[in-house]
């Protein structure tokens, strides 16, 4: 599949694996930008509606048979993956920060896994970013 941007922040992972954007200043950068996580549907779901608020977020196994939690750049990203997971049409677009501070621990993670232009994050590297947040501020 031909990676084609959709938004700014996939024209800055292209520039990642162009070569052209150090993947440092990419990761810090991407704290602040919305990705989605698909997550698995609600029985008797209202269309789109999200009740429960503990989503069940989409983990697959790697080659080496590691659970590695999936998020993409868009919503599109997800869908040739999903496809292979009856059950997850749903999914939460929200700030990377958000949804490290859920994991709560070190989980590998693949963002936009099946593209060309992705990122894998050791769960090494996930626990750094979340040990790097800054704290959350109350509403």
């Amino acid at each position: 599949m031909t990676f084609v941007p959709h938004n700014a922040l996939e024209e800055q992972l292209a520039a990642v694996h162009a070569g052209t954007l150090d993947p440092e200043t990419f990761v810090l950068g991407l704290l602040d930008q919305q990705l989605f996580m698909p997550v698995r549907d609600e029985k008797d779901a209202i269309q789109g509606f999200q009740r429960s608020t503990q989503a069940e977020p989409l983990i697959i196994e790697d080659e080496d048979g590691e659970r590695v939690l999936v998020m993409f750049t868009s919503p599109e990203r997800a869908k040739p993956i999903v496809a292979q997971f009856p059950g997850f049409s749903g999914g939460l677009l929200t700030e990377f920060s958000w949804l490290l501070r859920r994991l709560g621990g070190g989980v590998p993670i693949a963002l936009n896994p099946g593209w060309d232009v992705g990122m894998d994050f050791d769960a090494e590297t996930v626990a750094q970013l979340i040990a790097q947040l800054p704290p959350e501020h109350a509403a």
